[in-house]
């Protein structure tokens, strides 16, 4: 199936003076931005339609550099096997931007919107200057219609933005803007991508509109149902991808308010979330207590729909949004306070084991990680802490805790669980690696400081069995 004649026709068609002319050549499609979004949409796109050239760019050298390498620069289950099928037959990596732009017929783009850090907006809204970027160069040197896909998590009336300065610097081309936001989560992505949920695409409600949005429509129709791929506006497209974020994390907020009530009672956690979730009203996912959720995708979500709602004058909506975040971040710091206080009150000059850095099992991603702030929580009461993690390398775990200060004195990155709970006054389990949960964790008692501890931020571990061993133990919602 190759969908480009067809929306060549109907732009022919439809936009006066936009004369196409395609020929026989495959559909090409271009994504602009190598990253956690960029890298396994293209392959997983590149697999399923084969008869599609699929080319990844990025600025980024070195980025491109290991993606074109044996060792590609994000961990993802079962990625590793699509790249090496597709790589070098539809599958491109390149720093080549302004040639995939004047060759693709559909152009994606999933550069970084991180929250602002300076100005108006500063700590909610998103940084847009990328997207804005790309829209200039997108209009600087497209040489002929366009479809441009906003992949990237984005504000509601980003696409009014982009088809502005797109309208302004192109001259004659004509360009139709569509919304695909991504639902992956990390360290399931490809299962996301294999068989998503739902595909959304939103557009314009006219001719030409429609016709991009067929256009995308026919790309995931290799190996998507149809019925699961759902078509709106464009601006209830860019607020869902928002709102679906806002809903998970309020759930995981909610469950972790529950589980600091838990410990106050004596009531357990996961048997309150295993009730309610039995009602199909509310359902079980979602509902797993923990020392907090992270990643690149919540909190920075939240923010941007807490700064939307302000705009609008919606003031008690925003501080609703606010207190998912807020309560989020209590999360983390209660569990460092925990870890001191169950510790005699003090850590100062203890030795604590944190098993786990990246914000979730199964990828390397770091960002916003509840390890960020665990350690940092502690290295501050001048505990001296040694850190695990089997994917997330040892520097960049180094500049997370550290950021800027030069002192790390407190802080030791090791290669083995079993290295870093040797002499520990403490282990805490941060992120829920597999690995962690099959751990001979009578050896690791007999290597610790007495009385040992462990405090188990994910709820992963067989506590009673610990107890036995010797261990004294926390859980999260369990007293």
């Amino acid at each position: 199936m190759d969908p480009r004649p067809r929306f060549a026709a109907k732009l022919c068609l439809d936009l006066a003076g936009a004369g196409v002319s395609v020929g026989p050549s495959k559909m090409k499609i271009c994504c602009i931005g190598a990253g956690y979004v960029g890298g396994p949409t293209m392959a997983m796109m590149a697999l399923k339609a084969p008869k599609i050239e699929v080319y990844v760019v990025d600025m980024n050298a070195a980025r491109i550099a290991a993606w074109k390498s044996d060792i590609l620069p994000i961990y993802e289950p079962g990625l590793d096997e699509i790249v090496r099928q597709t790589r070098g037959k539809n599958l491109f990596f390149s720093t080549d931007v302004v040639g995939a732009i004047r060759d693709a017929d559909v152009i994606f783009v999933a550069v970084n919107t991180p929250t602002k850090t300076y100005g108006v907006g500063a700590g909610r809204a998103a940084d847009m200057r990328y997207i804005e970027l790309v829209a200039r160069t997108i209009a600087e040197h497209a040489n002929g219609p366009k479809i441009i896909v906003e992949k990237s998590t984005i504000p509601v009336k980003t696409a009014e933005t982009i088809k502005t300065i797109l309208a302004a610097n192109s001259g004659a081309h004509k360009f139709e803007v569509l919304s695909n936001p991504e639902f992956l989560a990390e360290g399931t992505a490809i299962a996301d991508l294999t068989e998503p949920d739902r595909v959304l695409i939103g557009g314009e409600r006219t001719p030409t509109g429609e016709a991009a949005i067929q256009v995308l429509a026919d790309i995931y129709a290799h190996w998507v149902p149809r019925e699961r791929i759902i078509t709106t506006n464009l601006w209830s497209s860019e607020l869902s991808k928002l709102v679906a974020n806002a809903f998970l994390a309020q759930r995981i907020s909610s469950i972790n308010s529950i589980s600091a009530l838990c410990e106050a009672t004596g009531a357990d956690v996961d048997e309150v979330a295993n009730a309610i979730g039995k009602d199909s009203r509310i359902g079980s996912k979602f509902l797993k207590a923990s020392v907090g959720f992270g990643g690149s995708c919540f909190q920075k979500d939240i923010l941007n729909l807490v700064y939307l709602c302000e705009s609008f004058g919606l003031p008690e909506v925003a501080a609703y949004w606010e207190g998912v975040v807020k309560m989020n971040d209590w999360q983390k710091h209660r569990f460092a306070a925990r870890i001191v206080r169950s510790l005699f009150n003090s850590v100062a000059g203890k030795k604590i084991a944190v098993l786990g850095f990246a914000f979730k099992k199964d990828t390397n991603d770091t960002r916003e990680s509840p390890a960020i702030s665990v350690c940092r929580d502690l290295i501050a009461e001048q505990a001296h802490v040694v850190i695990y993690d089997p994917k997330v390398p040892a520097e960049e775990i180094r500049a997370e805790v550290l950021g800027n200060e030069s002192d790390g004195a407190r802080l030791t990155i090791v290669q083995t669980a079993y290295e870093a709970a040797a002499d520990a006054h403490a282990v805490a389990v941060v992120t829920e690696w597999d690995e962690f949960k099959h751990l001979d964790y009578s050896r690791v008692f007999e290597a610790m400081k007495q009385p040992a501890f462990i405090f188990d931020g994910r709820n992963i571990l067989d506590l009673p069995k610990l107890k036995q061993i010797g261990f004294r133990v926390s859980g999260i919602g369990k007293c």
